[in-house]
């Protein structure tokens, strides 16, 4: 593991920064209400927050130098299916040929099929296992 991330910072130095295309998601859910509060001195604190069934919304989207791509909201958690789904319809039509996809190690991430839309749209995504063949 240590190879593979020596390898990558030294790889980003040909890197042109105008064909980055980062990938991350973040999450809100509605059971991140705060179950407890203040009020002033003998006043009850009257708040509403969702009991009972909790509902995820997943924001994912591209950042390339020149601001935001192929923005998306999946109604729920994310998961290999969403995450190729967006992949193919919303990021893959945006990718221009010689761009350089980054994302984190996520498991939905690590799918198959993941690789294979990236290079179909002539884009790719670092490669560090090649040189950790290399003897050092």
């Amino acid at each position: 593991m240590l190879s593979r991330r020596e390898a990558w910072f030294e790889d980003q130095l040909d890197l042109d920064p105008e064909r980055l295309v980062f990938i991350d998601e973040t999450w809100a859910s509605t059971n991140m209400a705060r179950r407890y509060g203040r009020a002033p001195r003998g006043r009850r604190l009257r708040v509403g927050v969702p009991h009972g069934h909790w509902k995820t919304t997943t924001f994912v989207a591209g950042l390339r130098t020149s601001g935001l791509i192929a923005p998306f909201v999946i109604d729920g958690p994310i998961n290999r299916h969403a995450f190729e789904t967006y992949l193919a319809k919303v990021l893959v039509p945006e990718l221009r040929p010689g761009d350089v996809v980054i994302m984190d190690n996520l498991f939905s991430h690590k799918g198959p099929r993941t690789r294979e839309m990236i290079e179909a749209a002539g884009a790719r995504q670092p490669d560090t296992t090649q040189r950790e063949r290399i003897p050092h």
